[in-house]
């Protein structure tokens, strides 16, 4: 698109804003159900696109000019994620309305009265690769948080994305939802020159690679809601319990290497790596998954004599391996590991397996990260799973949303102040002045 063209379709997505501010929790609903019907309706062609995104892609990932973790992104047909993206806009389509929400009410005087009211953030900015149930999810967040969005996706599922996007504008046409309040562009160019057009958009959020959300994050002035890496650990205790320690470190990371919160890095206690290391490491190459080991490590696990465990280097504990590759290194202690995750992390899940309630509590309170767990798979860390319905993405700013980002994450707030001619004159310090009453107002 030309840059008029592009700054076109901003300014439509921003009149669509303006519209989407009065639009009932009913009209969305209706919005909502008429996707999910033309979605099961029209599931044939969806998945006819995919498959000609397929075998385009797989030709690129035979040449080596694409990862073989994007094109298992890449598929829809695969499994339940059809069903479970379907299943998503209904969830949120059941989820309460998060705007025009009151967070706070103050009774300043009488007669003048303060609310805090929750409202949408505007146009958002979606960048993703790969993955085109994206368009749907962040869509159907986009519509109940009363939000216009514009989103870019990967041209490796060019077909599917806009299969897609033609089918949630067609349940949109016998709505009052503007259909200019879910758009999609093509090309990196027209990222470009969005993201130079802050005085239309308000959020941008990147999913992908650190290379994108790096970029991102690096060539406009609008803000930014994400993460660049999701370099998640595991740290199995001292006090663990083995069988425990197994299911969730396997989980964590054949459950999908490819996304960002598989386990990258697991940590074991320096005290149970004779009886411990070895049915975990085998547990994992019964999965196929790779060791790269610390040098301690190797007295249990010998790289000369399995193929499925190598040496670790020092770029090996920051690295995304997104892949069937886990690092491994012995620690003294939870101190140790809370310095090593809180150093090489990205900020994104932690986890640690423990028996031990104290030891779990300092861990879970001094971990930096938009997620910690106990006991649990770090791939857990989904807005679908929390009961977000979907999320649009995980974020580990430390800004108004942090972790997997769903509904709440999508709206910010105004304040509304009730007069009858009130003036600021009239207060202070004195005889002659008011004072301020700052009493709370009950609201239901």
């Amino acid at each position: 698109m030309s840059k008029e063209s592009i700054k076109n379709v901003a300014y439509k997505a921003r009149e669509a804003a303006n519209r989407l501010q009065y639009i009932t929790s009913h009209e969305k609903s209706v919005a909502l159900n008429n996707i999910q019907a033309k979605l099961l309706t029209h599931q044939k062609e969806i998945f006819e696109a995919n498959r000609q995104d397929k075998e385009t892609a797989n030709k690129l990932v035979q040449s080596g000019t694409l990862s073989n973790s994007l094109y298992k992104r890449l598929d829809l047909e695969g499994g339940d994620k059809f069903a479970t993206m379907v299943e998503g806009v209904a969830d949120i389509d059941h989820l309460p309305d998060p705007t025009d929400q009151i967070t706070y009410s103050s009774k300043l005087d009488d007669g003048l009265e303060l609310y805090r009211v929750t409202c949408p953030v505007g146009v958002l900015l979606v960048i993703f690769e790969a993955r085109p149930e994206v368009v749907v999810n962040i869509s159907a967040l986009a519509l109940k948080s009363g939000n216009a969005v514009i989103l870019k996706g990967g041209k490796e599922s060019r077909l599917t994305l806009t299969a897609l996007s033609s089918v949630i504008k067609s349940a949109l046409d016998d709505t009052d939802i503007p259909l200019d309040a879910i758009q999609l562009v093509e090309t990196r160019e027209d990222i470009k020159a969005l993201l130079d057009l802050d005085q239309y958009i308000d959020l941008v959020i990147p999913r992908g690679s650190n290379s994108l959300v790096r970029y991102i994050q690096g060539n406009t002035r609008i803000p930014v809601l994400g993460h660049a890496d999701g370099l998640c650990s595991i740290y199995v205790d001292k006090d663990a319990n083995l069988d425990k320690a197994i299911r969730v470190v396997v989980d964590s990371k054949i459950n999908y290497p490819a996304a960002c919160n598989a386990a990258e890095t697991l940590l074991i206690h320096r005290s149970i790596v004779s009886s411990y290391l070895q049915p975990i490491a085998t547990a994992l190459q019964n999965s196929n998954v790779r060791l790269h080991v610390d040098q301690e490590s190797q007295q249990q696990l010998s790289p000369d004599e399995n193929p499925l465990v190598q040496p670790a280097i020092p770029e090996d504990f920051d690295t995304e391996f997104l892949d069937l590759d886990i690092a491994v290194k012995i620690v003294s202690d939870v101190e140790e590991a809370i310095q090593h995750i809180n150093k090489h992390g990205s900020k994104h899940t932690e986890a640690i397996v423990t028996e031990n309630k104290a030891v779990a509590k300092s861990f879970m309170r001094r971990v930096d990260a938009a997620g910690v767990y106990c006991n649990a798979s770090t791939r857990f860390a989904d807005g679908f799973r929390y009961g977000f319905g979907a999320e649009v993405g995980v974020s580990t700013n430390k800004t108004h949303a942090r972790g997997p980002v769903g509904l709440e994450g999508l709206v910010i707030y105004k304040y509304k102040l009730y007069g009858d001619g009130h003036i600021v004159a009239e207060f202070g310090e004195g005889k002659a002045k008011k004072r301020y009453l700052h009493q709370k107002i009950e609201t239901v």
